[in-house]
């Protein structure tokens, strides 16, 4: 951002200037990758692997950030994975390389990405990353260099995906239409195109031993983190893919009666605009369907690198389906969060409790913009009321962290509960002492002591008498032995 753009920003968005400020000076780079000491698992030194990480910044700069603040070889591991899936993503998006052509390339991909010097030059002149293709011989070098575990994950992925993807290109090729029916079909794609990245992150994390080997286990869970940020990107593309004639909102969802469209083209007409929102947040409730699951595995990682790289798409995903609910404008172009906001983002997705807020804070402007007329109405209440139980399930909202140590906020009756039921079960604790004390008292062969009884004076005199009478009596004893001794 140039001077005059800050100071205009400062004068028009006060906030988001304070926001951006705060992250320029105060986040800092976890690592940065061209130091020498980070040669060993940066791999700078290589000038393949520079060139990768020139195309990484060239195909992704918010993704670049993020993979290079990854701990060890993961940044370089997911470099690599990120590039090969670009690769394969790029011929299976150019509709210039004819479909006899596209699938023996898709089909073999993966094997294409461990042999060395192979590269392709037969994508389209407009197409964004046809470069990467082009000198792709420098990411099969560097894929043959990462460990045998790492290979293994990146190719099984790229296999799966191209099978999918080059099923999708034939439809599309042989119907001229990738319009998907039904919301199954629109899963399938997803995780043909996304789940799969999600399930090979779990590989390569639990193959570096940063996070627990079960975690590449958790499919469900890694194919919904991926479905999450696809659906939304879907949903937030939607009128570039349509004017590009790529149409992946299922018919089942826009294509309800009560709606009244034929084609995904009238969704954006001006006189449609009411039944285009209500579609829309049909999109959007099964977008969410996916979030409680992307909460549940962000729980399960515990290296930070790792949850910052997962935690921040998922954050900048709830906060964009928050921006595409109920907006018109983006049935007219693409719309995207506003610097500020995803600085916000960043800097707070730093654990799983907040970014359960996060998620809560979005859903609830969400159910805020929602609007009784729209059919969808009740079961976005009931999507955003899952998502605010899941957070109070894990994370209440009554507790307080404050220096480590945890408090109640005394306004939530819950905290007031607990206060009654502490305060019970102190006084039942001391119940039970005095209880186990008097039982004590009862075990067989103890005696307890016998407490001191008072003497009267009668007694006293009695015990004095006793005694001066035993004295006399040794005493006429003793002068009755002297006297008959002396005589």
């Amino acid at each position: 951002m140039g001077l005059s753009k800050w100071i205009l920003l400062l004068l028009t968005h006060p906030n988001e200037f304070r926001s951006l400020a705060q992250f320029y000076l105060f986040h800092e780079k976890k690592r940065d990758i061209t130091s020498m000491k980070e040669h060993a698992t940066s791999g700078w030194d290589r000038e393949s692997m520079r060139r990768c990480w020139a195309f990484l910044d060239q195909t992704s700069r918010s993704f670049s950030a993020v993979i290079k603040e990854l701990d060890g070889d993961l940044a370089r591991t997911i470099c690599m994975f990120y590039l090969v899936l670009r690769g394969l993503d790029t011929i299976e998006d150019d509709m210039t390389i004819p479909d006899n052509v596209k699938q023996p390339i898709l089909r073999s991909f993966h094997k294409h990405t461990v042999t060395p010097g192979w590269k392709f030059d037969g994508c389209g002149p407009n197409e964004k990353d046809r470069q990467l293709l082009v000198e792709y011989d420098v990411v099969v070098e560097e894929v043959n260099r990462l460990d045998a575990s790492y290979r293994d994950v990146i190719t099984s992925i790229a296999e799966k995906m191209a099978a999918g993807m080059a099923d999708y290109a034939h439809k599309a090729a042989t119907t001229g239409s990738i319009y998907l029916d039904t919301i199954s079909e629109y899963d399938l794609y997803c995780h043909y195109v996304a789940g799969l990245v999600g399930e090979g992150l779990s590989g390569i994390f639990s193959a570096s031993q940063k996070e627990v080997g079960w975690l590449k286990d958790q499919l469900e869970l890694s194919n919904s983190m991926g479905l999450l940020l696809q659906k939304t990107n879907i949903i937030r593309d939607y009128r570039e893919d349509v004017d590009e004639q790529r149409y992946f909102w299922p018919r089942e969802i826009w294509g309800r009666k009560e709606y009244g469209f034929n084609d995904m083209k009238d969704l954006y007409a001006p006189h449609a605009r009411e039944r285009a929102m209500w579609a829309q947040s049909g999109m959007v409730v099964d977008a969410l369907r996916h979030a409680i699951d992307a909460l549940d595995y962000l729980r399960l990682l515990k290296n930070q690198s790792v949850f910052n790289f997962c935690a921040i798409p998922a954050t900048m995903a709830i906060a964009t389906l928050e921006l595409c609910f109920m907006n018109p404008q983006m049935f007219d172009h693409n719309i995207k969060i506003r610097k500020a906001e995803a600085a916000r983002l960043i800097m707070r997705s730093t654990n799983p409790r907040e970014v359960a807020i996060i998620f809560v804070e979005y859903t609830r402007k969400i159910h805020a913009k929602a609007v009784t007329t729209d059919p969808n109405y009740l079961r976005i209440s009931v999507a955003c009321g899952k998502i605010e139980q899941w957070r109070e399930h894990h994370y209440p909202s009554h507790v307080v962290l404050t220096d480590n140590r945890t408090s109640h906020n005394q306004e939530d009756a819950r905290s007031r509960i607990i206060t009654v039921e502490q305060a019970r079960d102190l006084e039942l604790a001391k119940k039970k002492r005095m209880e186990e004390i008097r039982a004590a008292m009862h075990i067989p062969g103890y005696k307890p002591p016998t407490p001191p009884s008072e003497i009267s004076k009668l007694e006293v005199a009695l015990y004095v008498a006793g005694g001066m009478s035993v004295i006399v009596l040794f005493a006429a004893i003793i002068v009755y032995c002297v006297i008959n001794y002396l005589e």
